[in-house]
């Protein structure tokens, strides 16, 4: 127990010093300023060549889901999440120690070149997201926790990032032991993570792409624009539940796009009783009347 809470300790320190440097130090490899610098970049794309050209630069919610968009690319890990994550980790191990299991690959690609194993963590890593977003669909009491991403009613590059915490609690937790059990030789995943910032962030834009043939395996504004759509077909929990990649949707008869209508109305029945301050929100689950 001593050194359970030393990890959690250190996991404080740890993240604390991490994070002053993030923030103190720019540098081509820091996660703090290139969050910044495509969050920029992709507002002046939205500014630049607006889908819907009635909505206003600064749209609804633009500070709040700003406020998300650090909240959970930083402080939710710096208030608790990277200390117990640590002392989890740690726990698993000493729990499979006690059956002999020291070493959880099952498949080793080290070997592999260095854009192959890329691409195959890539692959990996969307397909798991794709059906835990599928799963927070399915789930009502997930669906709660879900509710707040949805709630959403304009879209903009910073909602992409505005959700309860607690989705990093269910998606870390389910892709922790799959990509445990591949043996990759990758060090540093700062590439592969910018992509998909950019690519989250393009999906949620007020601008039209749809990368043409590409489209049958990129997600984008399009086709997430029908993701969050307030009226979708009857009987359906969701459609297009692509994160990075809409092959998932077209491979397993989860893609819908009826026309390209950028004034879809957004978010679910009853949105207009959805607290609408960040405290309201995360602690909505727990609080909302049944």
């Amino acid at each position: 127990m001593q050194e359970y809470f030393k990890i959690f300790l250190d996991g404080y320190y740890g993240y604390w010093n991490y994070l002053t440097s993030e923030i103190l130090y720019p540098s081509w490899h820091n996660y703090f300023w290139w969050l910044i610098g495509i969050s920029v970049v992709v507002w002046m794309l939205e500014l630049a060549f607006p889908w819907r050209k009635n909505q206003a630069a600064i749209r609804e919610d633009f500070w709040l889901d700003g406020f998300y968009m650090f909240f959970n690319f930083f402080l939710f890990s710096l208030i608790v999440y990277n200390s117990v994550s640590n002392v989890a980790v740690e726990a698993f191990k000493d729990f499979l120690g006690l059956f002999g299991i020291e070493n959880l690959v099952a498949i080793q690609v080290a070997s592999w070149p260095g854009w192959a194993q890329f691409l195959l963590m890539f692959l990996v890593a969307d397909f798991i997201q794709w059906n835990v977003h599928r799963w927070l669909h399915h789930s009502p009491w997930l669906w709660e926790f879900h509710k707040v991403h949805h709630s959403v009613e304009q879209m903009g590059f910073a909602a992409h990032l505005r959700y309860h915490w607690m989705e990093t609690v269910v998606y870390k937790s389910v892709q922790y032991l799959p990509l445990a059990m591949i043996g990759f030789g990758l060090d540093d995943f700062f590439i592969l993570h910018m992509i998909t910032i950019v690519i989250g962030h393009l999906n949620h834009a007020n601008v039209k792409i749809t990368y043409g043939p590409l489209k049958y395996i990129l997600n984008n504004p399009v086709m997430h624009l029908w993701h969050h759509a307030k009226y979708l077909p009857e009987g359906s929990h969701g459609v297009n539940y692509g994160i990075s990649l809409s092959l998932w949707d077209y491979l397993f008869g989860t893609a819908y796009i009826p026309n390209e209508n950028e004034n879809e109305p957004l978010g679910f029945d009853h949105i207009e009783e959805f607290p609408k301050t960040f405290w309201q929100q995360i602690t909505y689950p727990w609080n909302k009347k049944n």
